[in-house]
């Protein structure tokens, strides 16, 4: 139903795959051990989530719900709490669970579902109770007659059971139904006949049980999360000018008083100080900004920029970059992997790569650090309070040393001592009536 080569639960909402926001909610209540089952695509969704604490058990067959758990069995310690997760529901929300999780303990059951109630209810299971408000099963859509199509109680797929019970009853699933599948579902039933107590908690927001089979339902989730967030980033004291336009993902944190203006990307685990202003159209990965920072319609990377710093309009800040106070990036300036060191100003058409430049140093416009020579890449160094002229190379490996001087226009292959002016250019001359004896003259 995604139409994708793309395994489902790997379809990222907030610039997360789906599953690893239910890994992240699991993470939250204190799960200590996550059993991931993989069938189609295995490969792949071992290989995107090998770097997190997991254990991965192969579903070869995909044979319902029940199914999915079985397969586990070996995994399941009979002395704990399972909680029960579906991969494509990234909104679940960690208070959610804590609460299924209490109500779990406080009530000593045997299984707690978390459920809900929707005036449509079709095409979820329904909870079935008796005349006391006991349940005594789920019934699922297809295998419901018409009384209990009326219930209005949903099941949203999301469990927690006492392990021995739940090792002990899976075995006595059987695949008697419409589908002819292992239903997780018939264990209420299973316990209940049993003796053994089922409960349930009611979710608070709906929207934490919303599953995604498609494209439009991925874009749907994506839409409530970005609310959650920028609402949440409000309370806390973040002005977004237009929320509806502002893009920020799940693990952002950022300093009251801060001001986001419409187009701000700000992704992965980005880290923004007090009293900044970020935008509009800018776009930060990966990047932490000290306070009061500025920055106007540019892309940063995998970088840091220290306080009251400027960046931009149109500057970009490429990965391994260090940029300190007071600085100035201004416009049409590319850094990359260079550290800048306080109240340095690069206004404008200028390239700093490799480099590591002083304090109180001014570049003009047009300066290129020259650091690769098409094989290896090689540092340049311009210390502290230097200046350099307007469209200047600097040929790595190079050293501008502190208090130096390079001339507008110089090509710089060799160090400029301290305090020394370096200059790199052939003398000018003027060829007198040059345009008439060309016979070019208009």
């Amino acid at each position: 139903r995604m139409k994708s080569k793309t395994p489902k639960v790997l379809h990222k909402v907030v610039g997360k795959s789906m599953v690893e926001h239910v890994i992240d909610a699991a993470d939250s209540v204190g799960c200590t051990r996550k059993i991931v089952v993989v069938g189609s695509g295995r490969e792949l969704v071992e290989a995107y989530l090998s770097k997190l604490d997991l254990t991965f058990v192969h579903q070869a067959e995909r044979l319902g719900s029940g199914h999915a758990v079985m397969v586990c069995d070996d995994e399941i310690h009979s002395d704990e709490d399972v909680l029960i997760l579906c991969g494509d529901t990234p909104l679940i929300q960690g208070k959610t669970l804590q609460k299924l999780m209490d109500t779990h303990r406080a009530t000593n059951n045997a299984c707690t579902v978390l459920t809900a109630e929707l005036e449509v209810p079709f095409g979820y299971g329904r909870i079935v109770r008796d005349a006391s408000g006991n349940v005594l099963k789920i019934v699922e859509e297809k295998d419901a007659d018409d009384q209990i199509k009326q219930i209005k109680e949903i099941n949203s797929g999301i469990y927690c059971f006492k392990g021995e019970l739940l090792k002990t009853y899976l075995k006595k699933i059987d695949n008697n139904n419409s589908q002819n599948e292992y239903y997780l579902t018939d264990m209420l039933e299973l316990l209940n006949l049993a003796g053994y107590p089922v409960g349930t908690a009611i979710v608070e927001d709906f929207d934490d049980l919303r599953g995604v089979n498609s494209r439009l339902q991925l874009s749907e989730s994506e839409a409530i999360f970005r609310t959650r967030i920028n609402e949440r980033l409000m309370h806390e004291g973040v002005t977004f000018i237009d929320p509806k336009q502002t893009y920020v993902e799940k693990d952002v944190q950022i300093g009251r008083d801060t001001i986001l203006y419409p187009g701000t990307h700000l992704k992965g685990k980005t880290v923004i100080g007090e009293d900044c202003e970020i935008g509009p159209n800018a776009h930060l990965d990966n990047v932490i900004l000290g306070n009061a920072v500025q920055v106007k319609e540019s892309t940063l990377t995998d970088s840091s920029v220290g306080n009251d710093t400027t960046v931009g309009p149109y500057a970009y800040v490429r990965p391994g970059s260090k940029v300190g106070s007071d600085v100035k990036i201004g416009d049409f300036v590319e850094v990359k992997n260079a550290v800048i060191g306080n109240g340095t100003k690069i206004s404008h058409l200028t390239y700093v790569g490799d480099a590591e430049v002083g304090e109180r140093v001014n570049l003009g416009c047009g300066v290129v650090f020259v650091n690769y020579d098409g094989k290896n890449k090689f540092k340049t160094v311009v210390e502290d309070d230097c200046f350099v002229g307007c469209n200047v190379n600097l040929v790595s490996p190079v050293t501008v040393k502190k208090g130096a001087y390079v001339a507008a226009g110089s090509t710089i292959t060799k160090d400029v001592p301290a305090g020394a002016l370096g200059v790199a250019r052939a003398r000018q001359t003027n060829i007198e009536g040059w345009v008439e004896r060309k016979g070019t003259k208009k």
